[in-house]
C-alpha cells in the first residue's frame, strides 16, 4: 500500500516548523497487513519527516514517520503528531484531570514538559497518533 509522504512537510520534535501541505506524488509503502497489526486504516495514513531532537532518543533529526490520522484521542505515552499554531511537533501525550494533557520530550533536559487545557486555543490540536518510525544509528 502506498501512503501519501510529505516532504515537505516537517514534524518538529524541538521548536516546530511551519505547516506545509503539499504533496508532489512520493509515497511510503507498507503492506496491508503490517498496517492492520497496527491498526491503521491506509486512507487515513500519511507519513512525514521529523525536525528537531526533542524526541531523541527515540526519534532522531531526519526521521520518517507513519501518522495514524484517525486516531486523535489520547492513550497515555505514546506519541503524537501536533499542530500547534501552525507549528508541526511530535511529542508524548498524557491525559491529566479536569479535561487537561501533558506534553512530553523524550529529551525532557532540553525541552521541558508542558501542560495544556484540552480545547483551549492555544493548546496543541492532535493530527494523529504516530504508529511507526525508522532511526538510523
Amino acid at each position: 500500500m502506498e501512503i501519501p509522504y510529505f516532504r515537505e512537510v516537517e514534524m518538529a520534535a524541538g521548536d516546530g516548523r511551519t505547516q506545509v501541505i503539499e504533496n508532489h506524488g512520493a509515497y511510503m509503502r507498507f503492506s496491508l497487513p503490517r498496517l492492520a497489526r497496527a491498526g491503521v486504516d491506509p486512507k487515513q495514513a500519511a507519513c512525514a519527516t521529523v525536525s528537531g531532537d526533542s524526541m531523541e532518543p527515540a526519534i532522531f533529526d531526519g526521521s520518517p514517520i507513519g501518522i495514524d490520522k484517525s486516531c486523535r484521542h489520547i492513550i497515555d505515552g505514546r506519541v503524537y503528531a501536533l499542530d500547534h499554531g501552525g507549528m508541526l511537533r511530535v511529542k508524548r501525550l498524557y491525559r491529566l484531570p479536569l479535561g487537561r494533557m501533558r506534553v512530553v520530550s523524550d529529551n525532557h533536559i532540553e525541552y521541558p514538559e508542558e501542560v495544556y487545557t484540552l480545547g483551549d486555543p492555544d493548546a496543541p490540536k492532535i493530527i494523529g497518533r504516530v504508529f511507526w518510525w525508522e532511526t538510523f544509528a
